[in-house]
Order: structure tokens, then C-alpha cells, then sequence
């Protein structure tokens, strides 16, 4: 842990949550070949499409950032580029029907295995909620289907400005009622750790190597870059003391 950092300041644990605390890539793909490809025939390659979708997730959310489009939540979002991607593999052949059940794969996505009991452990201490770019309801539906045992729910359409924005940040903090400095992100990503902390939050960086499939691994950040550095969530608990 960095020297200057005292866990027992801290009051509230917030988390990115796509990568961070669900694996996206892997859920995408696996419903992918065990549902829409046997039950639906699209027959494509799933690991590929769900790539494609991922990537124009940023891209989608600077057009609401630079004004291209109103605020728009994550859900519609993601359907804008599901349709993209439909036509860039050619799947003609789902209904209306189904392209909403297969838009809300991203609620349905399952934990990281340490998630849940992790979690329970820095629960034992601290208030703990994600901090998503992800809609309120998107973000209940998908703890209710991985089982993550959150405190509170804070999406981005609370705030009406997506990460890194700092409303987003900022804004977390004023709803648990904290100062930033009893607030640690985390997350898998050293970006949305680096724009937290130049507002003053505490920071906490988990390592999820495998988020964007084999081989495309991101290297470890050094202990000491951040508050916390840590392997999984059980073993961020235990450099927490818990």
C-alpha cells in the first residue's frame, strides 16, 4: 500500500464494474455460443462480435460528452452499436424481439469468481456500490443476476455525465455524503483510477488480466502506484486488514 494511505480514513468503497467486477467479454461470448448461436442460428464469432461491441463503447459515449448526441443512457447506447454490429456481421435474421433480449446481455453478465465473497469482505467495513457508467437499472439487474452484495447502486445516469467526467466522481461523493478523501476507487483500469485521484479520491487497483480475452493482458501497475494494488478482491481485502 502507498505510506501516506490509512485504510481506517476511508468510508466508502466505489467500483467501476464492466472489467472491474464482471467479465464482460466472457459472458458475451458464452451466451453467445450456448443460446444465440444454437437457439437463434447466429452463427458468427462470438468472441469477435463481442469485441466490436465493447469497442465502440467509448466512442458512443464521447458523442454525449461533445454534444453529437443528448444524454443518453448506457442501455440505448449499447443498443445503437448493437445494430451496428448486427449489420457489420451480417445477422439479418433476429426479430425485433430479439434484439432487446440480446441488448440486455449486459445486464446479465456474471461475476469475476472473487467478486461476490470479496466484496462481502470489504462490505464487513466499508459502504460499497459501483460507480458504472452503466444506467441504475442495468446496474440492479446485473447485481441481481452475479449476486454482488452492493450497499447502493450509483450509476451514471444519476449524474447525467459518464467517466471520467468529474461530475461523475464529484458526484458520487456528494451523494454518500463524504469528503473525497473517505472515498476509494476502484477499478481495473489505471485511467479511471488516475482522473479519481486528481479529485482527491483514494484509489484501489484490481488486476483482471484476462478482461479482454488471452494474450491481450495489460501489465500490473507496481505496488505504490496507487493507494492499493492488489491481485483480486480477496486479496485487496486482505491488504485492507479484513
Amino acid at each position: 500500500m502507498a505510506s501516506d494511505f490509512d485504510p481506517m480514513a476511508v468510508k466508502a468503497m466505489v467500483f467501476d464494474t464492466f472489467g472491474t467486477v464482471v467479465d464482460w467479454r466472457g459472458s458475451i461470448i458464452a451466451e453467445g455460443e450456448t443460446y444465440w448461436k444454437p437457439q437463434r442460428g447466429v452463427d458468427i464469432d462470438w468472441a469477435a462480435f463481442a469485441d466490436a461491441w465493447r469497442g465502440k463503447y467509448g466512442p458512443s459515449m464521447n458523442k454525449v460528452r461533445t454534444g453529437e448526441l443528448p444524454w443518453t443512457k448506457l442501455d440505448d447506447l449499447h443498443r445503437m452499436a448493437l445494430d451496428e454490429n448486427l449489420a457489420e456481421f451480417n445477422v439479418i435474421s433476429l426479430s425485433e424481439a430479439d434484439k432487446q433480449q440480446l441488448n440486455l446481455v449486459w445486464h446479465r453478465l456474471n461475476a469475476w469468481p472473487d467478486a461476490p465473497s470479496g466484496l462481502a469482505r470489504l462490505k464487513s467495513r466499508y459502504v460499497i456500490g459501483p460507480l458504472s457508467n452503466g444506467n441504475l437499472s442495468l446496474l440492479t439487474e446485473m447485481a441481481k443476476f452475479a449476486g454482488l452484495p452492493w450497499d447502493c447502486i450509483l450509476g451514471c445516469d444519476l449524474f447525467q455525465h459518464y467517466k471520467p467526467d468529474p461530475e461523475s466522481y464529484l458526484g458520487a461523493v456528494a451523494i454518500l455524503g463524504l469528503e473525497p478523501g473517505q472515498v476509494m476507487m476502484t477499478a481495473a483500469h489505471t485511467g479511471d483510477l488516475e482522473a479519481a485521484r486528481k479529485l482527491g479520491l483514494r484509489t484501489a487497483y484490481v488486476h483482471r488480466p484476462l478482461e479482454s480475452g488471452p494474450g491481450r493482458e495489460r501489465p500490473r501497475p507496481a505496488d505504490g502506484d496507487f493507494d492499493v494494488v492488489a491481485d483480486d478482491f480477496r486479496d485487496m481485502a486482505a491488504k485492507l486488514g479484513l
